[in-house]
């Protein structure tokens, strides 16, 4: 029962520390996991090498990765590919299916990109085109809003879920294979939803043409080579993770160990970074530098490493002191429901103290040990696992999380509109995500 009680705790410590004390998360976490495993009368060495061996474990396998993703989507943002895409999903779908544009063009933009930067750069596309085509506006934001919120949580590069899988140890390529597929069912739930929900409430903010829009298009990369950086890492992940299958499918010899090279995480995301130095035109070698783009996003991405690293290092302390058995014991034969703990422990911390990111990851610290007693230790668990983590971390978007303000703020909302669209909306999302998982759980594991 010491155990659990420091847990707990340990786990109202993190919200407090980064919710009200404003605490940076990678503080918060050290600091839980060292007091953590001195108060469950750990040895002091012990809890210093878990400290060092979950942080230096966790950055040395996606340190790489979350930089590269975050070079990508910088690229992707600054150079109009992220415009493109929009507009090539406008063009499919129709002015008048514009929510269904919107949600659809925000699932494949987030993948690379922050949600949060990637709704900025993408809603004034939306606010001129509810406003070309006389429509409430609302519908198109919530779907663009929720388009985006189900790749940043669910598919990898993006630092929650490739933070997540670091911890969790689990396989990319299977991450992102999952996550996608709930990911793109999560997100018609959530154009549904923007649909019949958002769409009653009639928002027309005054707005300008965007600038982006007023300049024309010949600036702007095509949209092959806006979803080149994109597509082209996901699927060397996919094809890597088929060549490692028992059966050998793509048989074994020198081309098959060039296939599982270059579908490793970081080579993969490494290719996508220079096909995105393709993207600005004209290229200018000062986007490689530190004050450039690259720069820039080598500087965003640090702080999401550190963050993981120590949410590697509470789960590495967690993990050593036994825990799991107390845990883990009264889930042994109840696989199915255990899919959904790390949905809510994640649902409870992010409502709680605002990030998905830092829900995310400090989820998975705290489940990593207890995946064999739940039967999630395989490699289809613990991927499926980091998407369960993913669905949590969408469950709410309230006043504390800076996306609720920005989407709200971008479209013109009111405070009460926020929580009967943005919050509401990422409710519905959440849950559908959670049924898909629950069913997936029951089939792959």
């Amino acid at each position: 029962m010491l155990l659990i009680a420091l847990l707990v705790l340990s786990i109202v410590f993190i919200v407090i520390a980064t919710a009200k004390l404003k605490l940076h998360p990678f503080l918060a976490l050290l600091a839980a996991a060292f007091g953590f495993g001195i108060c469950a009368n750990m040895p002091l060495k012990d809890v210093v090498s878990s400290v060092n061996t979950g942080f230096g474990n966790t950055v040395g396998a996606i340190g790489i990765v979350i930089l590269a993703g975050s070079i990508i989507g910088s690229f992707l943002e600054q150079s109009g590919g992220a415009l493109r895409l929009a507009e090539r999903a406008l063009r499919i779908t129709g002015e008048k299916n514009t929510p269904l544009a919107m949600a659809l063009v925000g699932y494949v933009v987030s993948i690379p990109v922050f949600c949060d930067s990637a709704f900025v750069l993408l809603s004034p596309i939306n606010k001129a085109l509810a406003r070309k085509a006389n429509v409430s506006l609302a519908a198109g934001a919530i779907a663009l809003s929720l388009g985006l919120y189900s790749t940043h949580t669910m598919v990898p590069p993006t630092p929650g879920p490739v933070g997540a899988a670091g911890v969790l140890n689990a396989d990319l390529g299977l991450v992102i294979l999952w996550g996608g597929i709930v990911g793109l069912f999560a997100t018609f739930a959530g154009w549904t939803f923007a649909v019949k929900v958002a769409g009653r409430l009639d928002l027309r903010p005054e707005v300008e043409e965007p600038a982006d829009m007023r300049k024309g298009h010949d600036d702007l990369p095509s949209t092959a080579k806006s979803l080149t950086p994109i597509l082209l890492p996901i699927i060397l992940i996919l094809v890597r993770s088929i060549a490692e299958l028992p059966s050998n499918p793509l048989g074994v010899g020198r081309l098959t160990d060039v296939i599982v090279f270059l579908g490793q995480p970081i080579v993969s995301l490494l290719i996508g970074a220079l096909f995105a130095f393709l993207l600005p035109k004209p290229f200018d070698r000062k986007l490689l530098s530190t004050d450039g783009l690259v720069g820039k996003a080598i500087v965003s991405a640090s702080s999401i490493i550190v963050i993981t690293g120590a949410g590697g290092a509470f789960g590495k302390v967690l993990q050593n002191s036994g825990i799991a058995d107390v845990i883990g014991t009264g889930f042994q034969g109840h696989e199915g429901i255990g899919i959904l703990l790390p949905l809510l422990v994640a649902a409870g911390l992010k409502t709680a103290q605002g990030s998905s990111t830092v829900a995310m990851i400090t989820t998975a610290g705290l489940v990593a040990p207890l995946l064999p007693a739940l039967g999630l230790d395989g490699e289809a668990g613990k991927a499926l696992t980091v998407v369960a983590i993913g669905a949590g971390g969408m469950l709410v978007s309230h006043a504390n999380d800076s996306y609720f303000w920005v989407v709200t703020q971008f479209s013109g909302m009111t405070l009460s509109q926020g929580y009967r669209l943005q919050t509401l909306g990422t409710l519905v999302e959440g849950l559908a995500a959670a049924v898909v998982i629950w069913f997936l759980a029951m089939v792959v594991v």
